[in-house]
């Protein structure tokens, strides 16, 4: 299966001001790849690369107001996504990290540091009980560009969509047996509750409804990780120019899920039937809520969020979607830390 650079997964290091960002989706405009910064030189921060020190930052509004105030060349107008991205042009690339190039570095390097053997224990592990072939499994985030902290997570790529599927169920049974690989407890939910949803008016209750049935996060021997799944280029259907999507405002419903099978994905999304419409500001107010059939998001926050039968809240931004000739559709999408929600209802 030949994948493409500069997709999810990957980062890209700039030729100017040596930035540091991670890739967003499988489709790209054809002068830049769509990116969000997450390292940049800083003498505040606590990492550092190549003589440079580095700071991290995660949350999305501090990533735009940071590109805003010192970098705004790498923020631009997507006519087809109607918002602001973030991105970097063909011309300023300086190098596209690539989560199972790197993984194949550390099988063939000595003398690993502790994070570095764990992770590729990690991906051993997988690649001998979850059932993932040695091709379609790599490592990505802060230890894949050199600017991890001696505690930072491991993160797991997984491609193909076939294998993803296979591997999930494989998981399952890997967190129930193995006594180096689990699932969070409840102290270390109360702890990632915080920083995974700091901000908003979530419940840990809501918060843990969700949480406790995803599998694709967890405690290798006592390091967090967290596990993405990108499906085979054959399904990605279509490519950025063959999409429109309008920004129709925001709203919150009520809604039941029919089919969760893509929601192990990144991006994520779920089909669904809209049952009620609890807030709204919709640009138009006589809009017929039935109408939405789809949740999807690019944050993995909300991957496994909920499964099928169950109903859920949903807040965020509807849009009406395009694609190619077929006929539009309407969809929730959810990319907001603070606003945007989809909590099981009982």
């Amino acid at each position: 299966m030949k994948i493409p650079l500069g997709i999810e997964g990957d980062y890209i290091e700039t030729k100017k001001n040596r930035l540091f960002f991670d890739v967003k989706g499988y489709h790209h405009p054809k002068d830049r790849k769509i990116c969000f910064i997450r390292f940049y030189p800083n003498k505040t921060g606590n990492r550092i690369k190549d003589n440079i020190i580095y700071k991290k930052v995660y949350a999305l509004n501090e990533r735009y107001s940071l590109l805003k105030e010192k970098f705004p060349q790498y923020l631009f107008y997507s006519n087809q996504f109607d918002l602001e991205l973030q991105g970097v042009g063909l011309e300023d690339i300086k190098n596209i990290y690539n989560p199972r190039d790197f993984l194949r570095n550390l099988q063939m390097k000595n003398n690993l540091n502790n994070i570095e053997e764990k992770s590729k224990e990690l991906c051993e592990l997988f690649i001998d009980k979850g059932k993932v072939p040695k091709e379609s499994i790599g490592i990505s985030g802060s230890l894949m560009v050199g600017l991890n902290k001696l505690d930072s997570d491991i993160d797991i790529i997984i491609y193909g969509t076939k294998t993803c599927v296979n591997f999930q169920s494989n998981l399952k049974e890997i967190l129930e047996n193995s006594t180096i690989c689990r699932k969070y407890n409840l102290d270390e939910y109360r702890s990632h509750y915080n920083w995974r949803v700091g901000g908003s008016n979530i419940q840990f209750e809501d918060f843990l409804k969700s949480e406790q049935h995803k599998l694709h996060q967890g405690k290798f021997q006592n390091t967090d990780f967290f596990i993405r799944y990108i499906k085979s280029p054959k399904d990605w259907k279509g490519s950025y120019y063959h999409y429109q999507y309008k920004n129709l405002g925001r709203l919150k419903i009520k809604a039941e899920i029919t089919n969760s099978s893509d929601s192990i994905f990144t991006p994520c999304s779920y089909e669904i039937k809209s049952l009620s419409l609890l807030d709204s500001d919709l640009i138009s107010k006589d809009f017929n809520i039935k109408e939405i059939t789809e949740i999807s998001s690019f944050r993995g926050r909300f991957s496994e969020q909920a499964k099928d039968g169950e109903l859920v809240l949903v807040e965020g931004k509807l849009e009406e979607v395009c694609y190619r000739n077929q006929e539009n559709y309407y969809r929730i999408l959810l990319s907001d830390q603070i606003k945007d929600k989809m909590l099981i209802l009982d």
